[in-house]
């Protein structure tokens, strides 16, 4: 019964999207969303930020898409729609340019002169993706991707690592973007302002050294795994670097309902619900994760990285297969807590940041803390220069 619905709901909505496409399109409107409409975060929100603070008020006509707009902050230049309705549907296709983090559905049916971005949500991985671990993935989410790669008119790419990557798994022959990716610009940026506004918001004090965790989901969607030493680890780091630390916990976005069910500590928050993992890993003085692509993000800052991966056999085996050995990437990792806190206790800076440049070399990394300006002067060129003659444009 509950497929049947769900049919009979994609029907209509296909239906009332067929006549939202007759419409013309509005030549300066740029539709957004990530990660389905759960978040105002990744690239989409930095491509937002930076039309709003650089082009003249009403250049462009911004709208967001939320699962639950009524929840998302005062949002400055930017209209925003609540997810699958109708007002959803009728800015959707009446869009010249469609911008998002994650894989379309059928219920995005582009049209021709539709410019569609997809900015995905990492510079670089180190779990496989995509026709690199087929076999993995369900097939209606095969299909789906193969149809979104059809769809698309410019995927982004943080090196060309990840080029080779896409040019190979992405069911994607278009053009790829080879200048960065936008939400790591804010990671070139001083972000002292910002930090402090955050830990305010916390209720974290300003002087507090700031360690974030934040590793990616298994399979099985089990806690028990993320369950840290945070006392020990505070000690070894103010043993280490100095200062007084407090953990910041951000479990992956399929997690949030289940974060709770950590055991924390004193000087713990858990911030799973934060929507912008940018600003997290822009304020934060040292990163834990485990096989998450931040890792990636986080090396532009140059600040210690270390992967805690107890689990690192099972993961192989019942996961995903990674691009790269552990003992390649640049970052200290760890099997147990013990082992964490040895990693943590002989860190040498030197020789981090000496293996953080040779492996930004060894990928061909674009980023330069620039993409975004970059990347609207294309959209602009392709988009908005030809089509001001008029404030709508055909079919």
């Amino acid at each position: 019964m509950i497929k049947v619905i769900n049919r009979l709901k994609e029907l209509v909505s296909l239906a009332i999207i067929y006549i939202f496409n007759c419409l013309p399109i509005k030549h300066n409107k740029i539709f957004l969303f990530s990660y389905y409409g759960s978040q105002y975060g990744c690239s989409p929100k930095y491509i937002t930020k930076y039309i709003v603070d650089h082009y003249p008020e009403q250049t462009f006509d911004l709208v967001w898409a939320f699962n639950d707009p009524a929840s998302k902050e005062q949002l400055i230049g930017v209209r925003k729609v609540k997810t699958m309705s109708l007002k959803y549907f009728y800015e959707l296709c009446t869009s010249k340019v469609v911008i998002t983090n994650f894989r379309t559905t059928n219920l995005f049916v582009k049209r021709k002169r539709q410019y569609y971005i997809q900015t995905w949500h990492s510079s670089l991985r180190l779990k496989q993706i995509e026709k690199d671990t087929e076999d993995t993935l369900p097939d209606n989410y095969v299909e789906m991707a193969k149809k979104d790669s059809r769809k698309c008119d410019l995927l982004l790419s943080g090196c060309s690592y990840s080029t080779d990557i896409f040019r190979r798994s992405f069911w994607y022959e278009g053009e790829i973007f080879e200048q960065g990716i936008p939400r790591n610009d804010v990671l070139f940026e001083d972000n002292v302002h910002l930090r402090h506004k955050i830990l305010k918001s916390l209720g974290v004090s300003s002087k507090a050294n700031i360690i974030l965790y934040a590793p990616t989901f298994r399979k099985d969607n089990q806690v028990d795994i993320y369950n840290l030493d945070y006392e020990k680890i505070i000690e070894e780091l103010h043993i280490r670097f100095g200062g007084n630390w407090t953990f910041l916990v951000k479990l992956h976005p399929h997690l949030i309902s289940q974060s709770s069910e950590l055991v924390y500590g004193d000087q713990v928050i858990d911030v799973t619900e934060y929507d912008d993992i940018q600003e997290l890993l822009g304020i934060s003085d040292v990163l834990i994760t485990d096989y998450s692509s931040l890792m990636f993000d986080y090396a532009l800052t140059g600040l210690p990285c270390f992967l805690y991966v107890p689990d690192v056999i099972d993961y192989l085996k019942n996961d995903r297969k990674l691009y790269f050995n552990l003992t390649d990437l640049p970052f200290y990792h760890a099997t147990t807590i013990n082992e964490l806190l040895l990693r943590i206790e002989s860190f040498d800076s030197v020789d981090y940041r000496r293996r953080l440049q040779e492996f930004s070399t060894s990928i061909g990394s674009y980023e330069r803390g620039r993409a975004t300006e970059y990347l609207l002067k294309q959209i602009t060129e392709k988009c908005f220069n030809k089509t001001k003659e008029g404030s709508h444009e055909a079919v």
